[in-house]
């Protein structure tokens, strides 16, 4: 027997003991299991459940079966033992907290700039110590003004500073979250991908973003503004109705999340879809229907 006849009979022989041993395994190993989807993690702001007081609302949560609680950034110091003690032995947790802050920190006048610079840390501090997510924050509204110009030099400062924050929410086992809105509420990032490449370029694993389904609308496609940002930077999610920023489900035809929702189970995400709207009709009834509506999406995406 020459060399090439050696070879393929051994070849031959190899691949005929692995289809006697291994049978119609050879077939099927190259099928992809399909991976579970990730778990669907509803989140509450705190004006958003029923009731006259915090443990009535969180009552009525866990009844809806709610597991993010999402406050305000106004006086969190001084909330920290309430809240504390309100989720304690309950199976909701502190999502993203709100803004909060005083000033902002695209500021011109060095005043309002040092105001951001220390509120916005108490509130980062006080996030840690409620096991948040993150601070939400917005780095200028339309109407915060002297504003520094929308330029390069702009965006380099803005990475710079965001990379102090992001340190210093690591610190305290936190990160802060940048906000992308509409044109008719910033003029300064209103994409979710602005936002993540302002998360990649502050080099900085505490610095963040989010998406908000109703500010989305300067995003082409939900799917894929959320898959701009990836399993890396997208680290919270805001809903409401389409139309009017109500209940989801309020606005009909228009409240449709299935796409959005569809690029989050891809990207495995693992945080909250926090409820950030009003309601036109009576509350018990349309945050029901609402929470149920996007768990019907959830399912359907």
């Amino acid at each position: 027997m020459n060399r090439r006849k050696f070879l393929t009979s051994s070849i031959c022989g190899a691949a005929s003991v692995a289809v006697a041993t291994s049978g119609a395994s050879l077939f099927t190993s190259c099928a992809e299991a399909k991976k579970p989807a990730p778990e669907l993690r509803l989140s509450f702001q705190e004006g958003i459940a029923p009731g006259s007081n915090l443990n009535e609302k969180l009552d009525y949560m866990e009844k809806m079966g709610i597991v993010g609680f999402e406050p305000g950034g106004h006086n969190l110091a001084n909330r920290v033992d309430e809240i504390k003690n309100a989720l304690s032995g309950r199976n909701i947790k502190v999502s993203a907290i709100c803004a909060g802050f005083k000033g902002f920190i695209l500021a011109e006048d060095p005043e309002v700039k040092a105001q951001f610079d220390t509120t916005m840390r108490d509130i980062i501090a006080a996030a840690g110590e409620i096991g948040s997510t993150g601070v939400i924050m917005v780095p200028a509204f339309n109407w915060q003004s002297p504003c520094k110009p929308h330029t390069l030099e702009t965006r380099e400062y803005l990475c710079e500073q965001m990379h102090e924050l992001g340190e210093y929410a690591l610190k305290h086992n936190t990160t802060v979250i940048l906000e992308p809105l509409n044109r008719r509420e910033a003029h300064y990032l209103r994409l979710v991908s602005d936002a993540a490449a302002i998360c990649r370029d502050s080099k900085s694993a505490g610095v963040k973003c989010m998406g908000d389904f109703w500010h989305m609308q300067e995003d082409t496609s939900d799917y894929a503004a959320f898959l701009s940002a990836g399993k890396e930077y997208l680290q919270h999610v805001h809903i409401a109705s389409r139309g009017r920023r109500i209940m989801p489900g309020e606005d009909g035809e228009l409240d449709n999340y299935v796409e959005g929702l569809r690029a989050l189970k891809e990207m495995d995400y693992p945080y909250y879809i926090s409820f950030e709207c009003g309601t036109k009709g009576e509350r018990e009834q349309t945050v029901k229907a609402a929470v149920e509506l996007i768990r019907a999406q959830w399912e359907l995406a």
